[in-house]
C-alpha cells in the first residue's frame, strides 16, 4: 500500500564517500538554534524581542533533549549499530552535540546576564537578585513567602521511608544540604523541595518597594532566601536550584491496544516521568550535590549544565506580556483582509469563493477568513455536512467550537484529530471528547501514519444541488500561531480539488484502496516519486538545453533520494534555490556534487513555515503548496498533502510573496556553506532588503501609527 522507505540513496557521485554527501540532522539542528540566538544578540532588534528569543532557545533545546536526545540515548542504550546517511553513529552524534550544545547554552546565559539583562536595567526594567534588596524590598517579599509561598510548599528529607521523590518533567526542584536533627531525630543531610507548577516563577514587586518602574523577583531567589523557613532548628549548608529534562515521546503498540484515546490518556500521565535525559543546575551547585543528583536520574556528567541564572528560561518569556513598552518590541500590525472590507455587513463567504479562488498568506493576511469559512458553514441552513482534519488547534480555539456548534445543530460534521500530535496530544483528546459529545463523527485517523495534512471540506446545498469548498494549508488550524508563522491557505470550490480532498477523506475515514487523484500529491503513495520526477523533469530540460530551476522553500530538507536528485539536478545545470528554515543534510556549492545549488535559512520575527515547491518546468512555472516537508516521516509515515495553485494570478503571488523576497533577504538571511555551516547576510543600510518586513509593508492591513 505504501511506497518502500530507501534505506540508502544510489550515489550521484561514486568518487565521493556517500557518508559524505550528507550533513548530521542533529547538528544542523544546533546550528538552527545558533541563529535563532543571533537574533538576541543583534542590537537593531528591539530588547524585549531579544529578551524572546533567548527563551525561544530554551524552549526549542527543551524538544530536542526530549525528543532528539532521547532517541540517541535510547539507541545508545541497546547498543544500536546502525549509521545515519551522514556516516555517524548514535554514539559519535551524541559526542559532538553534547559539546556544541554545552558551547550554545553557555553563550546563551553569557547574552542574558552580560547584555540583554544590563540593557533592560537601563530601561527601568530589573530582575532583583538577592543581594541588592533593600530592608523594604527583603520585608515586602519575606511576607509574600509566609503568605503565598510556604502553604504551598512541601519539602521532602530523604530517608530510608522517604526516597528520592518522582521529579517531573522540567519542573523546578532545590536539592538542600542540612545540618542537625529534626523533631525525629532524623539527620539525612538532603531534602528535596519541589516548586508546584501552579506558581508565578516571576513575581513583579509593587511600586511602593520597587526601585525600577518594573522589578521583579525570581521565584528561585524567595525559596533560596527563606529556604530555612522550611526546616526549623536545623542549619542549612546548601540550597540548589535544579531541573531534570526527560524523554517525553509517547509509545503505543497498534496490536497492543484496543482504542487509541484511551491508550494515550494513560501514556499522557506517564510522560512528565519519562527517562531522564538532561539534569540542568545553577552555577552555585556545589560538585557533591550535583553529583548526587546525576546518580538519583542515572545521568553522567556530559549530561550536566550548570548555568549562570535560572535554570528553565523558558519561563522568562511571560515577561513580554507583563511589561507595557511597546518601544521595547516590534511595531503592531493588523493583519490585512484581502476580500472582507469591500462585502457588505452580512457577506457570504461562499458567493466570494464561488467568484475565485482566495490566497491567504498569513501573518500578514488574517486567519479569520478561515475562521469564518468554519463558523459560517456551522450557521448556514444551507451546509449540510463539515469535514476537517486537526493536527493542532490549541486548547482554546474558535475554529473548534464552531464545529461543536455545528454537530449540536444537527449538521453532518467530520473531523480527523490526530492524537499523536507531539506535546498538543491532550488538547485533542478533549475536543474529541467534545466533539463525540454533541454527535460529531471523530476518525483518529490511520494508525502508523500521523495525520499532518491540513484541509476542511464543507458541503453546501445550492439550487438544487450539492456544492463543495474546501480550504487548504500549509500551516495549522490554531488561531494563536497563525499570528506568528509565516503559511498560505487556499480557498477553493474548484470541483476537481473538491473531488480529490473528498476522496482523502475517505480514505481517511473508511477502508479501500487509494484512488488516483487529479491534482493533489498524497504521503505516503505519491508525494515522494512526485516530488522525485518533478526534479527529474527539470534535468531533462537542463539537459536539452532549456532553461531548468528549482525553487523550494521549507521547514527542513533530511530525505536522502531527494537530496541525491537535487545533486543530479545540480550536476545537470538545474539552477536550485533551497529556503530551509531548520535543519538540512543537503551540502550546497560543493565542486562536483552540488554547484549550482544554494542553502539559504530565514530567521526572523516571524517563524518560516510554509512549505512552497517550484518547477520552471518549461516556463509553465508549477507552484505547489504542501503540508508537508522533505523528510523521511513526512513523505513515507504521514498523511500529507501537496497541492497546485492553479489560478495564474494566485500562482504568480506565492511566486512574488512566498519565494523571491527570501531569495533577495539581505537582513534575515543566512547562507549555508558546504560543511552545514551558515553565513549571515550582511548589507548596506541604504540597501537592505528583508521580506517579512517588505511583506508586512506590503500586505498588512494597519500599521503602527494608525493602532497608537
Amino acid at each position: 500500500m505504501v511506497n518502500n522507505e530507501p534505506d540508502k540513496a544510489s550515489a550521484t557521485r561514486p568518487d565521493i564517500p556517500l557518508t559524505k554527501q550528507f550533513l548530521n540532522r542533529e547538528l544542523s539542528q544546533i546550528e538552527f538554534n545558533r541563529r535563532v540566538l543571533a537574533q538576541a544578540e543583534n542590537e537593531e532588534i528591539p530588547l524585549l524581542e531579544r529578551l524572546r528569543f533567548i527563551c525561544i532557545v530554551s524552549s526549542n533545546l527543551d524538544e530536542f533533549f526530549e525528543v532528539r536526545i532521547a532517541g540517541l540515548k535510547e539507541q545508545i542504550k541497546l547498543d544500536s549499530p546502525g549509521f545515519g546517511s551522514d556516516g555517524m553513529s548514535p554514539g559519535q552524534t551524541f559526542e559532538q552535540v553534547s559539546r556544541q550544545v554545552h558551547e550554545l547554552i553557555s553563550r546563551q546565559y553569557q547574552l542574558l546576564n552580560d547584555d540583554v539583562l544590563p540593557a533592560l536595567v537601563e530601561q527601568g526594567i530589573c530582575f532583583l537578585r538577592r543581594n541588592v534588596w533593600d530592608d523594604s524590598q527583603r520585608e515586602w517579599i519575606r511576607n509574600f513567602f509566609f503568605r503565598e509561598l510556604m502553604p504551598m510548599l512541601t519539602p521532602i528529607g530523604l530517608d530510608p521511608l522517604h526516597p528520592f521523590p518522582r521529579v517531573l518533567n522540567k519542573s523546578l526542584n532545590f536539592a538542600v544540604g542540612l545540618e542537625g536533627k529534626d523533631a525525629f531525630g532524623r539527620n539525612s543531610g538532603v531534602a528535596i523541595v519541589q516548586a508546584p507548577r501552579i506558581l508565578p516563577r516571576l513575581i513583579r514587586l509593587p511600586k511602593e518597594v520597587s526601585s525600577y518602574p518594573y522589578s521583579f523577583v525570581f521565584l528561585s531567589s524567595i525559596i533560596h532566601a527563606h529556604v530555612g523557613e522550611l526546616f526549623a532548628g536545623m542549619h542549612v549548608t546548601g540550597c540548589y536550584q535544579f531541573r531534570v529534562t526527560r524523554d517525553s515521546d509517547l509509545y503505543v503498540d497498534e496490536e497492543e491496544i484496543k482504542n487509541l484515546r484511551i491508550a494515550l490518556q494513560g501514556e499522557l500521565s506517564q510522560r512528565h516521568l519519562g527517562d531522564a535525559v538532561r539534569l540542568e543546575v545553577a552555577d552555585n551547585c556545589s560538585q557533591q550535590m550535583a553529583e548526587f543528583l546525576l546518580e538519583q536520574f542515572a545521568l553522567k556528567n556530559e549530561d550536566l549544565f550548570q548555568v549562570r541564572g535560572p535554570v528553565n528560561l523558558v519561563r522568562l518569556m511571560q515577561v513580554f506580556d507583563l511589561i507595557d513598552r511597546p518601544d521595547l518590541k516590534f511595531p503592531r500590525f493588523v493583519p490585512g483582509l484581502p476580500f472582507l472590507p469591500r462585502k457588505k455587513k452580512g457577506h457570504n463567504i461562499f458567493e466570494v469563493i464561488s467568484k475565485g479562488d482566495i490566497l491567504l498568506h498569513h501573518p500578514y493576511q488574517s486567519f479569520q477568513p478561515v475562521v469564518e469559512f468554519i463558523q459560517q458553514a456551522s450557521a448556514d441552513p444551507d451546509v449540510m455536512a463539515i469535514k476537517q482534519t486537526v493536527y493542532r488547534a490549541g486548547s482554546d480555539s474558535t475554529l473548534m467550537e464552531a464545529l461543536v456548534a455545528a454537530a449540536s445543530l444537527g449538521k453532518e460534521v467530520t473531523v480527523v484529530v490526530e492524537l499523536l500530535a507531539r506535546f498538543d496530544e491532550e488538547a485533542n483528546i478533549n475536543w474529541a471528547k467534545r466533539l463525540e459529545e454533541v454527535g460529531a463523527h471523530v476518525i483518529y485517523g490511520v494508525f502508523g501514519h500521523k495525520t499532518h495534512c491540513k484541509m476542511a471540506m464543507v458541503v453546501r446545498r445550492e439550487a438544487g444541488q450539492l456544492k463543495r469548498y474546501v480550504h487548504l494549508g500549509t500551516g495549522n488550524y490554531h488561531t494563536g500561531t497563525a499570528r506568528v508563522y509565516t503559511d498560505f491557505g487556499l480557498l477553493t470550490c474548484h470541483e476537481e480539488i473538491c473531488t480529490d480532498v473528498s476522496e482523502v477523506f475517505l480514505q481517511l475515514t473508511g477502508l479501500g484502496k487509494a484512488s488516483k487523484l487529479r491534482h493533489l500529491w498524497q504521503s505516503p503513495f505519491n508525494l515522494h516519486n512526485q516530488i522525485l520526477n518533478s526534479i527529474q523533469q527539470e534535468v531533462k530540460h537542463a539537459t536539452a538545453g532549456k532553461p531548468a530551476a528549482i525553487i523550494a522553500k521549507m521547514n527542513a530538507l533530511l530525505e536522502p533520494a531527494v537530496i541525491q536528485a537535487l545533486y543530479a539536478a545540480s550536476a545537470a545545470g538545474v539552477k536550485i534555490n533551497l529556503i530551509v528554515r531548520g535543519a538540512c543534510a543537503l551540502r550546497p556549492g560543493v565542486p562536483g556534487l552540488s554547484e549550482n545549488i544554494r542553502v539559504r535559512s530565514i530567521v526572523g520575527r516571524f517563524l518560516e513555515h510554509s512549505r512552497i515547491f517550484y518547477f520552471l518546468n518549461s516556463k509553465q512555472h508549477n507552484v505547489y503548496l504542501a503540508s508537508a516537508d522533505w523528510m523521511s516521516r513526512n513523505f513515507f509515515r504521514r498523511v500529507e498533502i501537496c497541492f497546485p495553485v492553479l489560478d495564474p494570478r494566485l500562482k504568480k503571488r506565492v511566486i512574488v510573496e512566498g519565494l523571491k523576497p527570501y531569495l533577495r533577504d539581505n537582513v534575515q538571511a543566512w547562507e549555508m556553506d558546504g560543511d552545514g555551516y551558515y553565513k549571515h547576510k550582511s548589507a548596506r543600510r541604504n540597501s537592505r532588503f528583508s521580506a517579512q518586513e517588505v511583506l508586512l509593508e506590503k500586505l498588512a492591513a494597519v500599521k503602527q501609527e494608525a493602532i497608537e
